[in-house]
């Protein structure tokens, strides 16, 4: 397994950035985050749901999650936290038990009036590739985020 790292000098080519902003508070946004009743019903890229979801959200604490297609194919994949600064920031390594890499992923939650911009990074990726699969697979789960945030009740989006 390669080394985890996130020194801020890492190859650009094997470092992701996307920011995204999310019509929702940002205590909002960075709860969904930390409980699996949320993490369940938008986690993972379209077609793919969760079937395993632990999560020991603090300092420490391991998550583990089992992606899995319509088709039955799993994905499994695992961290542990290392940073959490309510509703600020969280920090965690993320494995890719099928990859056989880690990386260390960052969220910043930034409030943007009644939105949040989240800033996310992901470093680093062995190969470029695997970068932009990653891309592909984060920026998808953003776009189910952003769908669940929408149809969650009023009474919970404005902290009621």
């Amino acid at each position: 397994m390669t080394a985890l790292t996130d020194s801020g000098t890492e190859a650009p080519d094997r470092v992701l950035t996307i920011t995204r902003t999310f019509a929702a508070p940002r205590a909002l946004v960075f709860s969904v985050w930390t409980k699996p009743e949320h993490i369940l019903r938008w986690w993972g890229p379209r077609g793919y749901r969760l079937s395993h979801c632990e999560m020991d959200f603090r300092p420490g604490g391991a998550w583990r999650f089992c992606m899995r297609s319509a088709g039955g194919e799993e994905h499994w994949i695992h961290g542990v936290y290392h940073e959490i600064v309510e509703p600020e920031r969280i920090v965690f390594s993320y494995v890719n038990e099928r990859g056989g890499f880690e990386t260390r992923v960052t969220l910043l939650f930034v409030a943007r009036g009644n939105a949040t911009e989240l800033r996310f990074r992901q470093v680093a990726f062995p190969t470029v590739e695997e970068r932009d699969g990653h891309n592909r697979g984060w920026s998808s789960t953003f776009e189910l985020l952003d769908e669940y945030l929408a149809g969650l009740p009023e009474s919970v989006r404005s902290g009621a």
